[in-house]
């Protein structure tokens, strides 16, 4: 292990978006597994920050603040990570309002089109995962699936439905990565492209991505994360050296019964990285 370690998580998510656990629940579980420092990154939202903040403050661990902002880029969604920003920045709160209420009517249509595959309720069940309208995500028609016996777990529900081609598939167009990054560090915070090996993009679509991030503003990558593979690994913290980017890691926990990675789990950065919480070392609320 690398003397200068950290058990960093700056990736996961609660019931304030698509995750099972209260933001008190993950920073138990976040330090009573060895996390260092952490970070909640809800979805479109920082409404569980302060909640989040104070646990990890009563847990002992150190905090940073964080979301997860629904981009859209060459028609395709991306996922930027924000961290370190003030959560009560107005254009950053009315931003990501903004973002979220684009998911009431997406949800609908989701519906409609399990409802023609046969599958009824769907609004309806996924509501009660989500419990808010403006929050309702594919993932909570995915445990609705579940619920219902459609599917045997989530992973097989993306397999059959709620993806590109298959029923219940809505697009969607989110914020721009301009908007985006312009509230993310208008608050004072450092932009992350989130698990960037999860996008089908072309080589070429791919430079053009991390060069208008980087254009934009944007610091860091995530390179070890929940759902790269170890190869990935290297090749991301080789596209962090030749974007001059700072390296992030994160399990993009969502649940005990659904994650495959646990909170504090992930390996260390590949060496020779900047990481990004050396970036943010002044914004990091420590106990």
């Amino acid at each position: 292990m690398p003397q200068n370690y950290l058990n960093a998580d700056l990736h996961c998510h609660s019931v304030v978006s698509d995750g099972t656990l209260t933001p008190e629940q993950l920073a138990q579980r976040a330090a009573a597994r060895g996390v260092d420092l952490w970070a909640l990154t809800d979805h479109d939202e920082v409404g569980g920050q302060h909640r989040a903040a104070a646990a990890a403050n009563a847990a002992g661990i150190a905090y940073l603040t964080g979301t997860e902002i629904s981009v859209t880029f060459a028609d395709s969604t991306v996922h930027i990570v924000g961290l370190g920003f003030d959560a009560d920045n107005a254009a950053l709160t009315q931003g990501l309002y903004d973002t979220r209420h684009g998911r009431g009517p997406r949800a609908r249509e989701m519906a409609r089109q399990l409802e023609q595959a046969g599958i009824g309720g769907a609004y309806e069940g996924a509501l009660r995962y989500a419990g808010n309208p403006e929050l309702i995500s594919r993932t909570h028609f995915a445990r609705y699936l579940v619920e219902a016996g459609v599917c045997s777990d989530t992973y097989d529900v993306f397999r059959h439905y709620l993806t590109e081609g298959k029923p219940g598939y809505v697009g969607h167009t989110w914020a721009s990565l301009k908007d985006a990054m312009q509230w993310i560090t208008g608050a004072g915070g450092l932009a992350v492209i989130a698990h960037p090996a999860r996008y089908d993009f072309s080589a070429n679509l791919e430079y053009a991505l991390f060069s208008e991030f980087k254009q934009l503003g944007g610091e860091g990558v995530e390179v070890v994360t929940g759902s790269h593979r170890p190869h990935e690994y290297q090749t991301y913290a080789g596209i962090a050296k030749e974007f001059g980017l700072a390296a992030s890691r994160g399990s993009d926990f969502h649940s005990p019964e659904e994650s495959q990675i646990d909170l504090g789990e992930l390996p260390p950065l590949p060496s020779q990285l900047t990481p990004v919480w050396e970036l943010l070392h002044e914004r990091i609320q420590r106990p």
